[in-house]
């Protein structure tokens, strides 16, 4: 099976004025399968806004705009079946394909979601995303050879490198989803995972896009060494030298730390930490370990506040960890973390975006998202007897206009929930005595 977008939009009627969106819609699997008889089961469609590369080109050209497309999961017959029909109708057909069915990512997502609540295993989905993107080079252009998200991660080879001791627990949770639906890429699961896990602790919404292509032999793997080590002999040194080969900034290092407020190290993996805490003894999952925050299955700024302090023998402080507030390019971000979460959600929703992307091949080659467009809400309409009538039933304002007539009430010097200032009444007097000059000179002349 193979996904394909179909893009059929108002551009046809630069063709054939005669072409309408309901004709658009007319043309429904259900008309293959009855009318046509060339679709050997019923495709899916998934309603999302997607472009092509090729529609937007088309687009260009015909100097028009698409109407939203469908992505249907077709058959090669299938879709040949749909280009001959689309003509029959003098319908414009634009086609791409896909790694992974958009519909099928949609529906692994709340599988992934469902996953999480049975097993608290936010933390380890995180790692599984990190440290498969994360043994990116920028200095390789070659595909796979320069690493990153590529799903490089699901075979045994790379899987038994000592950075990734234990992620093969991450693996076998995903397995049955995998199988579940089988036109997802691993590259995209891993990545979906990931962000979703952040999500589903509190965290900031990714900004993620999909359609990553999966190596397809284990020696595409890549070389060990590339993530990470929680110990260096110099810590800034070490996070410099393996985040600047990924592309990353100071700033985005920084950021990217943050996501330790998850998950726990257990020393028989990792050789850091305790076999168990106050805070890990009970679980939940799997009890032990040692946690960097008291709450390590909530996202939150906590991770810098307690780095920070360095008050808990029971919480975990890498040498890595610790160096944030060291090295003076560090710290000036961590100490901004630790005081503004909203600043810390912001700017690592940026990072682990890019972090997702790194390395990775799409197709289509601009990749595509599986969340609804952001709905823009209408500006308030005022009408002042809605708030002043003694008929009308008296209505609280909305924030929104409360702003507009604060900002109103504030050029001449006041708001509604403020003191006028002084020179609002000198300025009054003043208007005064200069209207009556101006009308006695009228009546002068």
């Amino acid at each position: 099976m193979e996904c394909f977008v179909i893009a059929l939009g108002t551009t046809v009627r630069t063709v054939v004025p005669t072409v309408t969106e309901q004709k658009w819609r007319g043309l429904d699997v259900k008309g293959f399968d009855k009318q046509n008889s060339c679709a050997s089961g019923p495709a899916r469609f998934s309603p999302l806004m997607l472009k092509s590369s090729e529609a937007a080109t088309c687009s260009s050209k015909l100097k028009s705009y698409f109407l939203p497309s469908l992505a249907i999961q077709v058959s090669a017959k299938q879709s040949k079946c749909i280009s001959g029909l689309c003509n029959q109708r003098g319908l414009v057909l634009v086609t791409t394909s896909f790694a992974s069915v958009p519909d099928q990512l949609i529906k692994a997502r709340e599988d992934i979601r469902e996953l999480i609540k049975m097993t608290c295993c936010n933390p380890i989905l995180v790692r599984l995303g990190w440290h498969d993107a994360g043994t990116y080079d920028k200095n390789i252009e070659q595909w796979p050879k320069r690493g990153g998200a590529n799903g490089s991660l699901h075979y045994n080879i790379e899987l038994k490198h000592t950075a990734n001791a234990g992620l093969d627990n991450a693996l076998r949770l995903l397995e049955p989803i995998k199988e579940k639906y089988p036109n997802i890429t691993w590259a995209d699961l891993f990545q979906l995972a990931s962000a979703t896990a952040i999500e589903e602790a509190g965290g900031p919404k990714i900004p993620m896009r999909y359609g990553r292509v999966d190596i397809t032999q284990p020696e595409e793997c890549p070389p060990e060494g590339n993530l990470p080590d929680a110990g260096p002999p110099s810590p800034a040194d070490h996070l410099r030298q393996v985040f600047y080969r990924m592309g990353f900034s100071d700033k985005e290092i920084v950021v990217l730390s943050g996501a330790h407020t998850l998950g726990r190290s257990r020393p028989e993996r990792s050789g850091w930490g305790k076999p168990e805490t106050k805070y890990t003894k009970s679980g939940p999952g799997k009890p032990g370990g040692k946690s960097w925050t008291v709450q390590w299955l909530t996202f939150d700024n906590f991770y810098f506040k307690d780095i920070k302090q360095k008050k808990d023998d029971d919480l975990l402080v890498l040498p890595t960890d610790a160096v944030l507030f060291e090295d003076p390019g560090f710290q000036v971000h961590a100490e901004k973390y630790a005081e503004d979460q909203d600043a810390f959600f912001k700017d690592y929703a940026d990072a682990h975006a890019k972090l997702s992307d790194l390395g990775a091949k799409f197709n289509p080659p601009e990749g595509f998202t599986i969340d609804e467009p952001s709905k823009q809400l209408a500006p308030e309409k005022f009408i002042a007897a809605k708030y002043s009538s003694d008929e009308t039933p008296k209505k609280e304002l909305s924030e929104s206009m409360k702003e507009k007539i604060r900002a109103e009430y504030m050029l001449v010097g006041g708001s509604p929930d403020q003191a006028l200032k002084s020179n609002y009444f000198f300025n009054i007097i003043l208007a005064i005595g200069v209207l009556a000059i101006v009308t006695s000179w009228f009546v002068k002349f």
